[in-house]
Parts: structure tokens; sequence; C-alpha cells
């Protein structure tokens, strides 16, 4: 009988667990629709931005891009990690410190690293591993284009001072609820040509191109960063979305494994007790 109250005590905790997962899977479905919403919408802008500026660059026949498209030799490398406050979301954070822990000891092998952790996931990972961390984990709860806009303006000052030499940013692009893909974008020095302009249209700047092209690069790179938040975010909640669907599932068919083990359990217990009986009643009539 003792095994039969393990059991039932398994049962019980395995039903409590299938309705947290499910709750937060459901949680998750609601902030997913949101949060895609977001990405949806600024992802036009944020490319046809990006596309007046190569636009731009490529017209203006290798002119210095300014302050933050100036090449110097690597020595100081400061990576934006964007991951998660909380876990429960399957890869998500594991695939981003991963690929950053080969970028550190291949693309960055020799030089110095430091993290900005966008989530305390990453934070916490890279403070563990000894590397110089500047945490970032409230953005998360306070998410705006302003509070992102004063984080890339904080990475372009400490780029313009030589604090560093190259600035990339590391997150998960969301392609769709069940697939995120780590991305990795250089956010200074400016690439000013990365590719030939795909845009025929002809624009007519004013004042001139070189002034409009040195207001659009700062506005250019606070809306990148804040694309990746939005992307990283809508990743986070389709991640967990599919976690929690998947333990969700996990859960059941483990509950009903445990049910058909109480069963057979049970009625083992009820077959020996019978057998105990009739046996006792043959001892007593012979």
């Amino acid at each position: 009988m003792a095994n039969l109250k393990e059991i039932r005590e398994r049962i019980t905790s395995v039903n409590s667990t299938m309705q947290i997962t499910s709750a937060m899977k459901m949680v998750s479905a609601a902030k997913l629709k949101r949060a895609q919403d977001a990405i949806t919408q600024m992802r036009p802008y944020a490319e046809k931005l990006q596309e007046i500026l190569i636009n731009l660059n490529s017209s203006l026949e290798g002119e210095n891009d300014g302050v933050y498209g100036t090449q110097r030799e690597v020595r100081n490398v400061l990576i934006v990690a964007v991951t998660s406050n909380r876990g429960l979301c399957g890869g998500f954070n594991n695939n981003i410190i991963k690929h950053i822990n080969t970028l550190i000891a291949g693309t960055y092998a020799g030089k110095n690293v430091s993290v900005m952790g966008i989530g305390k996931k990453s934070s916490d990972f890279f403070s563990n591993q000894g590397l110089n961390v500047i945490r970032k984990d409230s953005l998360h709860t306070d998410l705006s284009f302003d509070n992102s806009a004063k984080i890339a303006e904080e990475i372009m000052e400490s780029f313009v001072d030589e604090s560093y030499d190259e600035v990339i940013v590391v997150y998960n692009k969301f392609k769709n609820a069940a697939v995120q893909v780590v991305t990795t974008e250089q956010f200074l020095p400016v690439q000013a040509t990365e590719g030939e302009s795909t845009s025929t249209t002809e624009y007519i700047y004013e004042p001139n191109k070189e002034y409009i092209v040195s207001e659009l690069i700062p506005k250019s790179l606070k809306t990148q960063l804040y694309k990746g938040i939005l992307d990283s975010v809508a990743s986070e909640h389709g991640a967990r979305m599919t976690a929690m669907h998947a333990a969700t599932d996990n859960a059941g068919a483990m509950k009903n494994d445990l049910k058909l083990t109480y069963n057979k359990a049970r009625q083992a217990a009820i077959t020996t007790e019978i057998l105990e009986i009739v046996a006792g009643a043959e001892a007593l009539n012979g």
C-alpha cells in the first residue's frame, strides 16, 4: 500500500506541474502576439532606414563617414549579449551564450573582450566566467525606444573615446514561434558600404548628403539596437511557449503512465488480498 501512496503523490505532483506549464504556455502565447506585432511593425522602418543609409553612403564616393565609421586595430571588443531575465525557455539563452563563447575563443582570441548583458542570464553567466560585464538587466522590465536609445548612446560614446575598437550585437532573431536564429551584427564601426544599394530611387537631400549621413547614422544605430532587442523579446516568448507546450505534453504522458502503473499495482494488491482470504478459509475448513 505504501507503493500505491507514493504513486498517488507523484500523480498529484505531475498534475500540478502540468497545470503550471499549461498556464505559462498561455501567458507566453498572449505576450508573443504583442511582441510579434511590435517587431513586425519595426522591421520595415529599420530596413528602409538602412536602405537609405546605404544609398547615401554609396553615393558619397568613399568620403569619411565620421567618428562612427573609424576603423581601428581591434584590441578592445564589446559584445552586447541580448538574453532574457528568466529561464524556462528551452535553449534560447544557452544558444546565445555558446555562440559568444565561440566568438571569444575564436574570432576574438587574444583580444580584451567585455560583455554588455541585456538580460540577467547573460550577465550572471559571464560574470561567473570572470569577464568584464556591464549589466543592463532592467531594460526588459521597462522596454522602450527611449531607454534602448540611452544604451546605444552610451555604446557610441565609448566607441568615440576609444574604449572599444569594435562592438557587435548577438541576439536571437525571431522567425516564428518555434524557430529563433542566433544573429551576430556589427554595431560599430559602421560599415558604410555593406553592399551596393538595391534601390533605384533617386532622393533629394536637404541641406546636403553629408549632413544627412551625420544625422542618420546615430538614428540608424539606435534603431538597430532596438530592433535586435524586440527580436529577442519575441523570440523569448516563442521559445518559452514552445518549451511549455512540450513540457505540458510530457507531463500528460507521464501522468498517463503513472495512472496505468497505479491501476496495475492496485489490481495486484486486490488480487493478493483475495488469494490470502481464500487460502485462510481453506485452512480453516481443513
